[in-house]
């Protein structure tokens, strides 16, 4: 750990540093100035390829040295921004005046003045977050997701798909199901949430000063600015441009992406707490990891801390999220400025939940299945076929056979093998009917569990 990280505030860019740094090259300040960087130099080589006369004479050269300095963009360049702001006390405008001195440098400063032309810092911010989110969101999370959770749990679904547990609706004993099919309910939760993510579509805000191209149509009237400005959104920066807007982006679909990740989240805590629950009745052990203490008391203690922390994690993830899809789509007519100092947190609930993700990673291969306590379980619990044999008694038309299975289920009496055999056979059924009851055991009422 370095001195910053052992400094730091926030666990994020400390204790957790080594799982969340994966975000830095994304959301970090460094990284807002560099995609805000590359917007501005976007803009321009977008501005010439659109042939205005004032620009006819700018060689190519220059915006392909630019793109490449972005492309190579160091902590100098950033800090010359942030000295820059120091004057400016702007921070956007910093980056239009850094983007100057490139270009007087470069001997190029009758150009200077169609960097940032026509626009208003929200068409550079709503238009980089977005793709810091877009990034972020395709390199690191859903990667992870697909690597580190879904596929694991996947793969014990299959393994484990055969063998029969005992069912908890409340806490109580309930129809039996098997392990792996309780491991592919949350498969498939997470894949159809994993869907509505990839489906929803990530946009931003171009349009000058308000949303109306103002300056654009009175500099340059004949111009289609809309189309431009589509065009530009689309094939230059990946991002589907918002038709009508104030002068920031409404945020509406990225309040959609929060709530869908958010919904991820959830379901991976009721994951968390579902294995936990296993844990605590055995049915899961976990492989111990030499040097490792379970408690600073009790030496036996092999804790489910990965799920634990995971869910801890998760659950700050949320609230983050839904602070940031109900906060962001609300603002002051055509803008005020609460969105942007909200705008820097963004990163901070996608590095929460990799951090969860991460200690899934570890979790998930610890888990040891005890196939003898479970079973033993099962075999503790032949009430729960009760309901197989008032089913099939229903069908026979036998006389109120779910209230002769409460009276015998609901006496307080231990249900055993034998108990409800002999139950079965006080029943006046036909014989070859008492043998298809009797051959219902808790581990094969499992219906379709193994079909998945």
């Amino acid at each position: 750990m370095t001195m910053n990280e052992l400094h730091a505030i926030s666990p994020v860019d400390g204790r957790y540093w080594k799982a969340s740094s994966v975000f830095a090259p994304y959301f970090s300040e460094f990284a807002l100035i560099r995609y805000r960087t590359l917007v501005e130099v976007e803009y321009l080589a977008a501005m010439k390829a659109l042939g205005l006369p004032q620009l006819k004479q700018m060689p190519a050269s220059l915006i392909s040295s630019l793109k490449k300095s972005i492309t190579q963009f160091e902590e100098q360049d950033a800090l010359r921004i942030k000295e820059i702001e120091k004057t400016t006390n702007h921070d956007v405008k910093a980056v239009e005046y850094y983007l100057r001195e490139q270009f007087e440098k470069r001997g190029y400063s009758q150009y200077t003045e169609f960097i940032h032309f026509g626009l208003t810092s929200q068409d550079i911010n709503n238009t980089a977050i977005p793709m810091m989110v877009q990034d972020a969101l395709f390199e690191v999370t859903i990667p992870s997701l697909i690597n580190n959770i879904i596929t694991p749990l996947e793969n014990l679904a299959i393994e484990w798909m055969h063998i029969p547990m005992l069912a908890r609706t409340h806490g109580q004993a309930a129809s039996p199901t098997t392990v792996g099919k309780e491991l592919q309910v949350f498969v498939e939760r997470l894949q159809e949430q994993f869907a509505i993510v990839l489906n929803t579509p990530i946009s931003c805000k171009f349009g000058g000063a308000t949303g109306n191209f103002n300056a654009h149509k009175v500099a340059y009237p004949k111009i289609d600015w809309i189309a431009f400005a589509d065009r530009f959104c689309e094939e230059q920066l990946g991002l589907q441009r918002q038709q009508t807007t104030t002068q920031i982006e409404h945020y509406d679909t990225l309040a959609a992406l929060f709530d869908g990740l958010k919904r991820i989240c959830t379901i991976l805590i009721d994951l968390c707490r579902d294995i936990w629950a296993y844990v605590s009745l055995d049915y899961f052990g976990q492989k111990i990891k030499k040097g490792e203490v379970g408690s600073s008391a009790m030496p036996h203690k092999v804790n489910p801390i990965d799920f634990e922390n995971a869910e801890g994690n998760l659950g700050i993830a949320i609230a983050l999220f839904e602070h940031l899809s109900a906060k962001l789509p609300i603002s002051r007519l055509q803008r005020d400025l609460t969105d942007s100092t909200v705008c820097r947190n963004i990163g901070v609930p996608f590095s929460h939940m990799e951090i969860a993700f991460q200690s899934l990673k570890r979790g998930i291969p610890k888990l040891i299945l005890n196939e003898q306590r479970i079973a033993a379980d099962l075999n503790d619990n032949w009430a729960v076929v009760s309901e197989a044999i008032q089913t099939i008694l229903r069908r026979e038309s036998y006389p109120d056979p779910y209230g002769a299975l409460k009276e015998l289920t609901r006496t307080g009496k231990k249900i055993t093998q034998e108990a409800l055999h002999s139950f079965i056979d006080g029943l006046d059924i036909s014989a070859a009917l008492k043998k298809e009851l009797k051959k219902i055991s808790p581990q094969n009422y499992i219906g379709f569990a193994n079909s998945h």
